[in-house]
């Protein structure tokens, strides 16, 4: 991330707008108790997502970032600094996986489809994948000059969660951004 989008993530404003859209997100999804959350960035969704599961792992690419957050947490958490195009964990390792406006960062929608079948393939059998995203607009782009903007056309990701392999997805769009939810199928088949 550029300066100026680490500095957004990590202000007040950020904060307040993350506290009112994750319940929205998270409305009606069981998480279980072991959740995966992918590219927690500053951790201010860290924050949030720990009074909705009792065990949370979070994996996330910037190693300054996850060095930040694991010591921010004093070990309340599970930071992994890795890859999510390429987890390190077992297969069904999680009752639920969450991502919170991070897709976009990915840097093609080739490595964006290959988190999708990474994040099925780590999810127990009916588990959900919730999350959201931001909406592509003039604001956004400027906001991630000189950074990683694959925007995520939230009228093809269904599409593209059910070519991942997931069920029963729901797609939902407000002014400023989209949620989704997904499940794995209840029948593990990771070769989809």
């Amino acid at each position: 991330m550029n300066s100026i989008h680490r500095w957004l993530c990590n202000s007040a404003a950020w904060k307040r707008t993350l506290e009112e859209r994750i319940p929205w997100v998270l409305d009606g999804v069981e998480l279980g108790h072991n959740v995966l959350e992918v590219g927690p960035g500053t951790g201010l969704t860290t924050n949030i997502l720990r009074a909705y599961a009792p065990q949370i792992t979070v994996l996330e690419i910037d190693r300054t970032l996850a060095r930040l957050l694991r010591k921010r947490t004093s070990g309340a958490i599970r930071v992994v600094q890795g890859d999510a195009t390429c987890m390190p964990f077992q297969d069904a390792q999680f009752s639920a996986v969450v991502s919170c406006t991070m897709l976009h960062h990915v840097p093609s929608k080739e490595l964006q489809d290959q988190l999708l079948r990474e994040v099925r393939r780590v999810l127990q059998p009916g588990g959900p994948f919730a999350g959201m995203d931001s909406l592509e607009s003039f604001r956004m782009r400027l906001i991630h000059i000189r950074d990683t903007l694959v925007p995520v056309n939230p009228g093809t990701f269904r599409s593209r969660l059910e070519g991942a392999g997931f069920e029963q997805t729901s797609i939902e769009v407000s002014a400023k951004c989209f949620r989704f939810c997904a499940h794995a199928p209840h029948e593990q088949n990771l070769a989809a």
